[in-house]
């Protein structure tokens, strides 16, 4: 995470220097790299808001325990008859849209899932052919709740490189196909969700360097059931040990958060928002204490009525306060996502320099 950080500070394509907003070519030798932005996010929920009283039986609980807990009142979930590829490409469509393009403008597809049902071939080459975007490369990613992140970085690269210069990423869940409804350890916290960003050529550097990592030997704190080749009736589900990941989440990603604001060269002082995986309020709750934010800082807080998408969080809550008004186009925004691996990714980055209402949005993409 250090190398990250010297990383960002050498040479003049910085792009900690490029989100203090210098210019692109500001001292910039010939042949050097393309700047990155965050064109456009939009996202879908679930169209059932599925209150905590559909879920109490099962698990022996309580609306107040599940709200206490967890800070949740309602999650968004699918229909049965929707996957989480078509969750994905109603996200893909509206983002591509939002951002004034066409299909074939994109060059790479990457959609960061751990709910598509088959090994091969992957859920992204499914969704680039399912939205029109024939020819582009396309590629999964498995980090469950960093996914995002972890594609954001890759599509940073990508742009930077000159290898892209339209990258789709998206975030996409149907987690309440993997769930087990008498298990009180995740199931009533899960939603399902897809959001998704266009990273394209821009300016003036928008994404700030990514620190991310994973630690192998807490794989067993998050996962499934058992495996799929392995005995057992019906189909594996997910599982956690709740309080060991609630410890290692606010005792580790603090400093996550702070070594990557400082890769941007930032301070908290800079940020218009902050907008983490949408785990559980509690987490959330703490981060916020632990990094003492100051109070102009929004705070996502999307979990309360989405519930956790995994890998689609990250992208669902900075619609939300992009869609909503709560925090400014163009403001600087702290992303963390982290979870099953566990793996962990964050970057700042600059939201998109316009949210506007899209006219031919269909409601029932996005309910609330």
């Amino acid at each position: 995470m250090t190398g990250l950080h010297a990383a960002a500070q050498a040479g003049v394509s910085s792009p900690a220097a490029a989100l203090a907003g210098s210019p692109a070519d500001a001292g910039l030798p010939a042949g050097a790299p393309t700047c990155a932005q965050i064109l456009a996010i939009d996202a879908v929920r679930g169209e059932n808001l599925v209150p905590n009283e559909e879920l109490i039986g099962p698990i022996d609980s309580t609306d107040e325990w599940i709200k206490s807990r967890t800070g949740i009142t309602t999650r968004a979930r699918a229909n049965p008859e929707q996957d989480v590829i078509d969750l994905a490409a109603s996200a893909a469509t509206k983002v591509i849209r939002r951002a004034g393009l066409t299909p074939d403008q994109i060059d790479a597809v990457i959609l960061a899932t751990v709910t598509h049902f088959y090994q091969t071939p992957s859920a992204a080459a499914i969704l680039a052919a399912r939205i029109g975007a024939v020819g582009a490369a396309a590629w999964d990613i498995s980090a469950a709740c960093a996914g995002f992140c972890y594609g954001i970085a890759q599509a940073d690269a990508l742009v930077r490189s000159g290898a892209a210069r339209h990258v789709l990423v998206i975030g996409a869940e149907k987690l309440s196909d993997f769930i087990d409804p008498a298990d009180r350890t995740i199931s009533y916290l899960l939603g399902d969700g897809a959001g998704g960003a266009i990273v394209g050529v821009g300016e003036v550097q928008g994404i700030g360097p990514t620190v991310w990592g994973t630690d192998g030997t807490k794989a067993e704190l998050v996962g499934q059931t058992r495996g799929w080749l392995e005995e057992g009736s019906g189909q594996p589900t997910l599982i956690q040990q709740g309080p060991s990941v609630f410890r290692w989440a606010v005792t580790q990603m603090p400093k996550l958060a702070k070594q990557a604001m400082d890769a941007a060269g930032i301070g908290a002082s800079d940020l218009a928002a902050f907008i983490p995986h949408q785990a559980n309020m509690r987490i959330v709750d703490q981060l916020v204490k632990v990094l003492r934010l100051p109070d102009h800082v929004v705070v996502a807080r999307d979990i309360a009525e989405t519930g956790n998408t995994s890998a689609a969080s990250v992208p669902l809550a900075t619609e939300r306060l992009l869609r909503e008004g709560q925090v400014r186009p163009g403001g600087l925004a702290l992303w963390i996502g982290f979870g099953a691996g566990l793996t962990y990714a964050a970057q700042v980055v600059r939201l998109p320099a316009s949210h506007k209402r899209d006219t031919n949005e269909e409601h029932d993409n996005n309910k609330e």
